[in-house]
């Protein structure tokens, strides 16, 4: 198994190899050279599985030769086992043929943990091996940093710094972030918001003296072991629903774009995918765009659901990147575009983009309308990104196929935005309650590429 950039003019590289670089070298993002794919009797079998069992089977043959079989199942098993819930991702419905998909029993109460405490097992266990040690940079909209300063921190390979936008996250998402004490992990308050923090990342990245020099890898879902490990949650629900004899459809609330990508891959797979929806916030480029209004930077507007207040996706340059025929030029070519402030998408792109993923938004009032009427029908109480989810399935789901909506964080984590909705504030965790009693740790620094770069080589040279 090959992996290739999106860009198109950045050599090949192992599956392990991608991991530790993260972005490649031409600015692009790696993705697989072909798919690998799965046979109805394969998904079948999954039928009663554990968790674990079906991420082997699902991620297995990504991998090549990177991890033995021996290996990958022991780090499978480690990074599941800090879980608060036996199945992981556990199915709760919430109507007929409408079911929440909940991908917050992990250790920070978001879906990125399932990618992330994998993504730390094989770190440590290929840098161990190797004798090397790296410098993880990555940017967060409130989760990502979160779950990979938890399964990083303490690691004897790695440094972890992670910008994250100054005063716009909540309040749990950034104690999860500045309380950890370990050395290694590093939390920085970034001027600006998400996409200043991305963009600087990806500066980081493309200065080849700085990267090299300080062993940069990332763990962003730039990071193709992101979006791998976030596909097996797409085969465990469905097959719960009776896939792969009935097709299975998918509302997914991103602004990034990696949780959604990850469905199409599970498509590519062979998983009897239906509908793969797009459910985005107030800030709705995903949604303008595959709506046939071309990619067009407008401004972030901060909302209720914050880790979605993104207008430059990443991993939307994965879907153009098979939309346009795999042409890695013409990706290169809209990402230029896209600095200068937009683009259009070509009209087979397009038609392209429409025959796998549909869309929809949530207003601000939608959003806490929704966790307000989805209390009083069901007793589930939703995070406002969740919401935003709910909202937009359930203006596409149908009475024939089952509508799986992912619900990404846990309502503890925007306690405010519940508790507006509902009256009701939601509790954290037990393992949590003493969060806001713990000292935080934490810098805030400019908007300026250089001086970040003096910051990290300081942070690690302690």
């Amino acid at each position: 198994m090959r992996y290739i950039s999106t860009r198109g003019s950045a050599p090949s590289l192992s599956f392990e190899e991608a991991m530790l670089t993260g972005l490649a070298r031409d600015g692009g993002l790696y993705v697989p050279e072909t798919i690998p794919t799965l046979d109805a009797d394969q998904i079948a079998a999954m039928a009663g599985q554990s968790y674990e069992d079906v991420a082997f089977t699902v991620m297995r043959p990504f991998i090549g030769d990177t991890f033995t079989d021996t290996e990958f199942r022991d780090l499978i098993a480690k990074a599941y086992a800090g879980f608060g819930h036996d199945a992981r991702a556990p199915l709760v419905q919430l109507a007929p043929n409408h079911f929440l998909l909940e991908l917050f029993h992990g250790p920070t109460l978001a879906f990125k943990d399932f990618a992330m405490q994998l993504i730390g097992q094989m770190f440590q266990l290929a840098l161990g091996r190797k004798g090397e040690r790296v410098t993880i940079v990555g940017a967060t909209s409130g989760d990502t940093g979160s779950a990979a300063i938890e399964a990083f921190r303490g690691l004897d390979n790695v440094d972890v710094v992670i910008l994250y936008p100054h005063g716009r996250v909540s309040d749990v998402q950034r104690r999860q972030m500045t309380t950890p004490t370990e050395s290694n992990v590093h939390a920085l308050a970034l001027d600006g918001d998400f996409d200043d923090c991305q963009a600087r990342l990806k500066d980081m990245f493309n200065d080849f003296e700085f990267r090299d020099g300080v062993r940069l890898a990332g763990v962003n879902s730039i990071n193709w072991g992101r979006v791998l490990a976030q596909v097996v949650y797409y085969f465990s629900s469905a097959v719960s629903l009776g896939a792969p004899q009935r097709p299975v459809s998918f509302t997914v609330p991103t602004g990034n774009f990696g949780d959604i990508f990850a469905g199409y891959i599970a498509k590519r797979m062979g998983l009897p995918v239906d509908q793969l929806v797009v459910a985005t916030n107030q800030n709705d480029i995903l949604h303008r765009c595959l709506s046939g209004q071309g990619y067009h930077k407008d401004g972030v507007t901060p909302s209720i659901s914050p880790s979605m207040d993104i207008q430059v996706s990443s991993n939307f340059e994965r879907a153009l990147f098979d939309a346009y025929d795999r042409e890695g030029g013409a990706v290169a070519q809209l990402m230029d575009e896209l600095a200068a402030g937009g683009f259009d998408v070509s009209q087979g792109a397009m038609q392209s983009l429409s025959d796998i993923y549909g869309s929809g938004r949530a207003s601000e009032q939608e959003t806490s309308d929704t966790i307000t009427r989805t209390l009083a029908h069901t007793g589930e109480l939703l995070c406002p990104h969740s919401a935003v989810g709910v909202k937009v399935a359930n203006e596409h789901r149908s009475d024939a196929t089952p509508m799986i909506t992912l619900a990404t964080a846990h309502p503890a984590k925007f306690p405010d935005a519940v508790e507006a909705a509902t009256g009701q504030r939601p509790p954290l965790p037990d393992r949590m309650a003493d969060l806001f009693d713990r000292d935080e740790r934490l810098t805030q620094v400019p908007n300026d590429l250089e001086a970040l770069k003096t910051h990290i080589k300081g942070l690690i040279a302690k």
